[in-house]
């Protein structure tokens, strides 16, 4: 498995604390909730990583759609 990409992020405090609930609500960390986020938001722009590169389980089902 490839090593993970870190990278610093500044958020509206605002904007941290709606992404930080809905994490909660989804029983996910803030990063992983970001990156589910992220991946939705690449699906809808039709810009999905290829197969090879998908290796992570909190992604987006395909089977909800």
């Amino acid at each position: 498995m490839a090593e993970r990409k870190k990278i610093l992020l500044r958020l509206d405090p605002a904007v941290y604390e709606v992404i930080a609930k809905w994490a909660a609500d989804d029983l996910r960390s803030v990063n992983a909730q970001l990156e589910y986020a992220l991946r939705l938001a690449l699906r809808a722009a039709g810009r999905e990583p290829r197969r090879g590169e998908r290796n992570n389980t909190d992604e987006p089902d395909k089977s909800s759609d």
